[in-house]
């Protein structure tokens, strides 16, 4: 099997358009949860939200207009951190009119995809017998294979282009199935990544299940409370990410810099049973899950010297620790340190685990752990573990490994383990 590493990486969220803003706000620990009078207007239980500010200037950066011009913000945000993670790779944007690069593919994937788009202009347009103002592009902006479509067009990509949906696991499941097909040599590149527009039409449905927030709305920034006893549910998000992952050896041949590799994964699902639902998971399918992982990647339990998490902010917090532990054969409280990127962006549903995936990243390059914030008061559940959560920034230089997992809606799981890059350890594995 080859070895797959990433060498580049692209951002847009709730804290920061563009690596150096969003890793910036990872250290301070900056939340990116505000309030929205919308969300009030239409008389939501939950009035805050995580949504990426000052886009439009973002956007002119790397997309300054044409064709690609006002496609969709779910879109917009895919092409933004992928052309993003493009250049960070030290690759350079096709000519127009070129030829395309088969030995390169992506998966970009969306959990809902453009709601947006559909409640704003394709509902009223059509129930008003004025389907002709919809325009030729329309298609383009809801259909869940528009991001990969759009990416592939710009970078100009010949090998297999697709978009994947998975709920809240599609970003990380992205990076896996990206890794994968490199593995098998079926790829020498892959762009991996996910996006979620903002709107009121996706989320919706989520607070009339009430496991939104809802007491904070008057304090934004404390309303994403992963691991607390005072968390009433998540605070919703968007954004987008992406990330150029290569075979070892043909990032090598070009002298590219490398991040991190992508030492396994595995995906599973628990079929909705033995205490798994469509909101709840299979502990199970989880615990299988995450010794899949380890299995995949061949480290041991406590090789992992961190954990990125899924954790939402809701009852799942403590049966995700709970299985990490059982997972990892590890009692007493004895778990890798753990962390929740949700605690200052939200859930961004199906971009979470690829923005999340980011984090992680850059935290094995430069050394450092992001605080969880708004776990002062850990649920009574997770109190034995209370001693591993990062509750404040760390300088972690000597970080080797970390895992990153998603458990998302429809009871599917996903975990990967990344580990930070030596140039020295060019051998084998």
């Amino acid at each position: 099997m080859r070895r797959v590493v990433i060498t580049g990486m692209g951002v847009v969220s709730p804290i920061g358009n563009g690596l150096a803003e969003f890793e910036a706000a990872l250290k301070a620990g900056q939340s990116g949860i505000r309030f929205e009078p919308e969300l009030e207007r239409l008389r939501f239980s939950c009035r805050i939200a995580g949504i990426p500010r000052d886009f439009e200037a973002w956007r002119s950066r790397y997309l300054p207009g044409g064709k690609e011009k006002g496609d969709g913000t779910s879109l917009d945000y895919m092409s933004a951190a992928a052309i993003e993670a493009w250049e960070d790779a030290g690759l350079v944007l096709p000519r127009e009119g070129g030829g395309a690069d088969w030995d390169t593919g992506a998966i970009l994937g969306t959990g809902i995809g453009d709601m947006e788009t559909i409640a704003e202009k394709i509902v009223p347009y059509v129930n008003a017998g004025d389907v002709r103002r919809l325009g030729s592009r329309v298609v383009e902006q809801v259909m869940h294979s528009g991001p990969s479509a759009r990416v592939a067009g710009l970078l100009g990509l010949g090998g297999q282009v697709t978009s994947n949906s998975s709920a809240c696991g599609t970003g990380t499941e992205a990076v896996i199935e990206a890794a994968r097909k490199i593995r098998a040599g079926r790829a020498k590149r892959m762009v991996a990544g996910a996006c979620e527009g903002p709107s009121p039409h996706t989320w919706g449905g989520f607070d009339s299940m009430r496991v939104l927030s809802r007491k904070y709305n008057h304090s934004p920034e404390a309303g994403s409370r992963p691991m607390s006893a005072t968390a009433d549910g998540f605070v919703p998000g968007a954004g987008a990410a992406a990330l150029v992952l290569e075979d070892l050896d043909t990032a090598l041949a070009r002298g590219a810099r490398i991040y991190a590799e992508v030492l396994g994964g595995f995906l599973n699902c628990g079929g909705q049973r033995n205490g798994g639902s469509m909101t709840a998971p299979n502990s199970e399918g989880v615990q299988r899950c995450i010794q899949g992982c380890l299995a995949d990647a061949g480290i041991r339990a406590r090789e992992i010297d961190a954990i990125n998490g899924h954790l939402t902010a809701t009852m799942a917090d403590p049966v995700e620790i709970r299985n990490w532990a059982l997972a990892l054969g590890l009692h007493n409280g004895d778990i890798p340190r753990i962390q929740s990127t949700k605690s200052l962006i939200g859930h961004c549903l199906g971009a979470a685990g690829a923005i999340e995936t980011v984090a992680t990243v850059l935290e094995l390059h430069k050394g450092f752990l992001h605080a969880s914030v708004n776990c002062e008061d850990t649920h009574p559940a997770i109190e034995p573990f209370s001693g591993s959560i990062v509750r404040s920034t760390l300088e972690v230089p000597e970080m080797r490994l970390m895992a990153k997992a998603s458990f998302g809606f429809g009871d599917v799981n996903a975990c990967m383990l990344l580990k930070k890059w030596h140039p020295e350890e060019v051998i084998a594995k």
